[in-house]
């Protein structure tokens, strides 16, 4: 990580410590950039609908554009709708406004390369030495100076790709959405009907301040309680920027990533699509589900925590299924970053091709009880580094024997250390982190 670029980019709170000025460098070095090293001057910009989406938008296109780039503006879109059409379109980067999963007053700029994937390290330092000032850029003059133009029916074009994509008709299916008050407003109805489906939405009045707020992938709790009393197929619930998805069965229980990876691969080798019948995950899976994959017969490969470091491993070996248990899953054949609407669709695809219900293809995948802790520090780092939390954890990785895991890293995008445990029973769990994090705090 960078000194401002974490592991998704840029992030802070809106105004304080991610501020338009802030926005207004890195758009002005990614248009310096893009002019003069780039495949192309044409900039994407994409955002989601928190409060503040629209004046970094804004900043960013000033600063691209001053320094002579032509800036897109799609609009309110998903994550995931930027990287597509960054990757197919004549762009020599894509920007997405977003905090993803954050609530409404955090932001942050995610910025795209031209092969759809998030920007290179070299680049980001780049655009780091410039922010301190270590590197000037000129301000573009006379008919050098980029324009600014609206391109709303960018949505239009990867809508259209996201619905040849898939040979699956959903007549018949009947489908509860959360949208978080976010980017699937304007993406999840509107295919999922398209392609037959009956669909009850909820979360799907964006005001600025509602994005994310008692809702979505990170709060579905009202998508359960609606999926249960209905007669309904499967609950989708999508995150700030529809990147990520977490799924619902009839019987209001959740269906997360791990689940959707274990259901995704087994269907994908079995029609021959799992590129040497393995899976990429993090860390942060369940030790429930490299259990059932290795009883599957299916290989698995764990990264650090970030559908980036995911992406990364798959390309590098080839691999084509591949994601987070928070929901971020990519099918690399069709996308460069983890897509909640495309993950739904192969879902529904496996549901309506196999003939089963959620809950018969989760059957397999017996989840251990886990426990996630998040500890705000002053310097994450150094917790990482303290030799008496080091000592701590190995004792009480010793202490599971095999029967579970301690988990102890920093956040990529907060000032927060995050301690998980997962071990056979909830109360195991609780006290063994509550050990780490109680040490934290003393510390």
């Amino acid at each position: 990580m960078g000194k401002y670029f974490g592991t998704d980019g840029i992030r802070g709170r809106a105004n304080e410590t991610l501020d338009v000025n802030r926005a207004f460098q890195v758009g002005k070095y990614l248009g310096y950039y893009f002019t003069h090293h780039g495949t192309s001057k044409k900039i994407l910009v994409g955002k989601d609908t928190r409060l503040s989406s629209s004046m970094f938008e804004h900043a960013i296109a000033a600063g691209a554009s001053a320094s002579g780039a032509d800036v897109y503006l799609m609009g309110y879109c998903s994550t995931p709708s930027v990287a597509y059409l960054t990757k197919h379109g004549d762009y020599g980067c894509g920007v997405m406004i977003s905090a993803s999963h954050n609530p409404y007053d955090d932001n942050g700029i995610k910025v795209f390369s031209h092969d759809g994937i998030k920007l290179s390290a070299d680049i980001e330092a780049l655009i780091e030495e410039y922010i301190d000032g270590k590197s000037e850029v000129e301000l573009a003059t006379g008919d050098h100076i980029g324009r600014v133009i609206e391109y709303p029916e960018g949505l239009d074009v990867y809508l259209n790709w996201m619905e040849r994509l898939l040979d699956v008709d959903l007549k018949g299916m009947k489908l509860a959405i959360d949208c978080a008050n976010g980017s699937s407003c304007t993406t999840a109805e509107k295919l999922l009907k398209r392609l037959g489906a009956t669909c009850t939405i909820i979360h799907d009045q964006p005001d600025g301040l509602n994005i994310n707020t008692k809702c979505g992938s990170t709060h579905p709790e009202s998508l359960q309680a609606l999926v249960k009393s209905g007669d309904y197929d499967l609950g989708l619930a999508f995150d700030g920027d529809a990147d990520r998805l977490i799924a619902v069965n009839s019987k209001g229980e959740l269906i997360n990533g791990d689940y959707i990876l274990y259901i995704c691969g087994k269907f994908m080798k079995e029609t021959g699509k799992l590129a040497h019948d393995t899976v990429v995950t993090t860390v942060m899976a369940n030790l429930g589900f490299f259990k059932a994959m290795e009883r599957e017969h299916l290989d698995t490969r764990s990264t650090q925590v970030g559908d980036k470091y995911v992406y990364e491993c798959m390309v590098k070996e080839g691999f084509t299924l591949g994601g987070e248990q928070s929901g971020h899953i990519i099918f690399s054949e069709h996308m460069t970053t983890g897509d909640g609407l495309l993950t739904a669709l192969k879902l529904l695809e496996v549901m309506k091709k196999t003939g089963k219900s959620i809950i018969e293809l989760s059957e397999g995948l017996k989840i251990y009880p886990q426990l996630l802790v998040n500890v705000r520090v002053k310097d994450k780092e150094a917790v990482m580094k303290e030799p008496v939390i080091l000592k701590e954890i190995e004792l009480v990785s010793k202490e599971l024997e095999g029967n579970g895991r301690i988990l102890v890293r920093p956040s990529g995008t907060e000032p927060l250390v995050r301690v998980m445990a997962e071990a056979e029973t909830d109360e195991i769990c609780h006290d063994l982190v509550y050990r780490i994090v109680k040490l934290i705090e003393e510390l």
